[in-house]
């Protein structure tokens, strides 16, 4: 198992872009909240959201690819197959795959709804995570050309794992509050 020490080397070593970093930590944030709500692996689950977008800088132009460099590197370093398996569930529309496991979901809600956050966040007068309501990310989902590009579908993931919209919005908000220095927000 890869510790979240070298989980970070490895991103800093393929993330050059400091918002593709936030936004990793980010995702972990939100991804080790599910677990622990969930019950499962905080650490886990908050590597695979930490990794989740590794190969981004180089697959941004040929989102079939993305996950699969991912997927070579993690394997080259003895990452275990339950976590390459569930990074590049995040993509399973480009790869023709199905999700099917907690951890699927939960890569796929927690990795979306981190945008819409910081979206959210951004419009707030004082620009400060901390000001932000989870009505407001609610309220925000259902604004179609607020944040255009954040995956509403794959934020309502978050009901595959028993839990409705106002609750994954609130958890993943508080999660993102915990790290709000490491977020600038």
């Amino acid at each position: 198992m890869i510790n979240r020490e070298e989980a970070f080397d490895v991103l800093r070593d393929y993330c050059k872009e400091e918002v593709l970093i936030k936004h990793s930590l980010a995702t972990e944030a939100v991804m080790q909240a599910l677990a622990k709500r969930l019950g499962h692996e905080p650490d886990r689950w908050g590597i695979v959201g930490l990794l989740h977008d590794l190969d981004y800088d180089e697959t941004k132009e040929d989102p079939v690819r993305h996950t699969l460099r991912t997927e070579e590197i993690l394997r080259e370093k003895g990452v275990k197959e339950d976590i390459i398996d569930a990074i590049k569930a995040h993509n399973a529309e480009a790869l023709h795959m199905r999700r099917e496991k907690p951890l699927h979901f939960a890569i796929t809600c927690a990795e979306s709804i981190t945008g819409l956050i910081v979206a959210t966040t951004l419009v707030y007068p004082d620009k400060k995570i901390i000001s932000v309501k989870p009505s407001s990310i609610v309220k925000r989902m259902k604004e179609k050309g607020f944040a255009r590009r954040v995956r509403r579908d794959a934020i309502r993931e978050c009901e595959k794992l028993g839990l409705s919209l106002e609750e994954f919005a609130e958890l993943s908000l508080k999660a993102m509050q915990g790290i709000s220095e490491q977020l600038d927000l």
